[in-house]
């Protein structure tokens, strides 16, 4: 194993460690994977987050479509989305897919997060949107999840969690607390009655600063 990809598979394990230590995930749920050259770094199925090393993190290679990996422990069962996601944007060297709290529940109501926030311009528009439900681990889920992130960096998946991708794993995860703040702020308004949304135009206004916002 190269310098570079331990260091890689290390980024992959530390970002499992940070989404359980900050909440958004719990046990062994979620997943993350990292691009690494034509190939894709990934979190093994169901290995809790402290008991996971750079040694059990899967290989896949990008091109293939048997599900083929290297290592010791299969695969996340989403392998297939990340593997999908990182293919259609090039942009996109890493994916976090959470089961956070909030996030799932509006996930489960099928409720797409509006403009509750300016914040939400730094997912690329006014809402962060609710794909259709799909069985975990399937084409058809990995569809509807590159469907819901169409100019997007971020989503939820139907009566099952969330997904934020970006350019770095650090921007990845930055995002899915900013996802899952969202969620809990346009949850605790709805309680309050009717929330005020704001306009397109003023998150197309707040976009244009957020070009260098944020953890990259």
């Amino acid at each position: 194993m190269t310098a570079s990809e331990r260091d890689a598979r290390d980024t992959v394990v530390a970002a499992m460690r940070e989404l359980s230590t900050s909440g958004l995930n719990r046990g062994s749920s979620g997943n993350v994977s990292l691009r690494f050259g034509s190939a894709m770094l990934i979190t093994p199925s169901a290995v809790p987050p402290d008991e996971l090393r750079a040694d059990l993190v899967a290989k896949m290679d990008l091109a293939d479509e048997s599900g083929a990996f290297e290592g010791p422990r299969p695969p996340s069962t989403e392998w297939r989305f990340h593997r999908d996601i990182l293919r259609a944007r090039p942009e996109a060297n890493a994916v976090v897919h959470t089961h956070s709290p909030y996030a799932t529940v509006l996930a489960i109501g099928r409720r797409e997060i509006p403009a509750v926030h300016y914040m939400i311009a730094a997912f690329g528009g006014s809402t962060i949107r609710c794909s259709d439900y799909a069985t975990f681990g399937t084409a058809e889920l990995s569809a509807h999840a590159l469907e819901a992130l169409t100019g997007r960096n971020g989503c939820l998946l139907a009566n099952h969690g969330s997904i934020t991708v970006a350019p770095t794993m650090t921007r990845a995860l930055w995002l899915a607390v900013e996802l899952e703040t969202l969620a809990f702020q346009y949850h605790q308004s709805l309680l309050l009655g009717d929330p005020v949304i704001l306009s397109d135009a003023a998150i197309a206004e707040t976009a244009e600063k957020f070009s260098n916002y944020g953890r990259r």
